[in-house]
């Protein structure tokens, strides 16, 4: 087989990749919130489990914790009578979500945390309500700083796409394995190289977005180090 002929088989498995990325993105970007409001506030009980997730998420290697999703919920499930009812695909995303939200958490939390101070206490003093200060004040200088460790949290997530494999979701890297035992392995530097294309192609559309999100920021300063701004009277 040829890399002409590959090519169109590798893509027909993309829509499902991008599936469980894009759905693992969105989910693990909630609990990402959720656990790091908890954990900013410092809710009694809520905040210590919080903590534990996000300490199970980050210190549990990818692939075990799809292999917990796949195999481990539904042997939990059926303790309480609850028949099997996970895919490989939704256990991906599942598995993923976790892991996502957690990593994000350790992203957004010291963003948050790096905001000066004084700019609470500037919205305080101009009378904002808590939803008036994240959202005018807060919120924009929060994701101005958490913008490059977010973009790696995206790379990331779509290197261990290809780890879904292992539990059997027919992924672009699964589809690749395929193709390749079918072929008796004659064609494997071709295969990995059209993978190592459309992985690279990938994360280079992730770096563009992130950079021009970056420079459409009205703190992004070209050639310059990061700076602190104050928040204006008339915010």
């Amino acid at each position: 087989m040829d890399i002409s002929a590959m090519i169109p088989e590798l893509l027909s498995a993309l829509p499902l990749t991008l599936a469980i990325m894009f759905v693992a993105l969105l989910a693990g970007f909630c609990l990402a919130l959720v656990a790091t409001t908890f954990r900013v506030r410092r809710v009694p009980v809520i905040s210590q489990l919080a903590d534990l997730y996000v300490s199970y998420a980050r210190s549990v290697p990818v692939v075990l914790q799809l292999f917990v999703a796949f195999y481990g919920l539904p042997v939990l499930a059926g303790l309480f009578g609850v028949p099997d009812f996970l895919s490989a695909t939704a256990a991906s995303m599942l598995g993923l979500s976790l892991y996502h939200g957690g990593y994000l958490s350790e992203v957004m939390r010291p963003a948050y945390l790096a905001v000066d101070r004084g700019q609470h206490d500037a919205a305080d003093s101009l009378g904002y309500s808590f939803r008036q200060k994240i959202f005018r004040v807060v919120g924009p200088q929060t994701i101005h700083i958490a913008l490059p460790g977010y973009g790696n949290s995206l790379i990331y997530m779509i290197h261990n796409v290809a780890l879904v494999m292992y539990i059997g979701a027919a992924d672009v890297m699964a589809t690749a394995h395929l193709i390749m035992e079918r072929d008796y392995n004659q064609y494997q530097f071709q295969t990995y190289l059209v993978l190592a294309v459309i992985y690279s192609a990938m994360c280079l559309i992730v770096w563009l977005a992130v950079r021009f999100f970056e420079r459409r920021s009205s703190m992004y300063v070209p050639n310059a180090a990061p700076i602190k701004t104050t928040l204006m009277a008339s915010a």
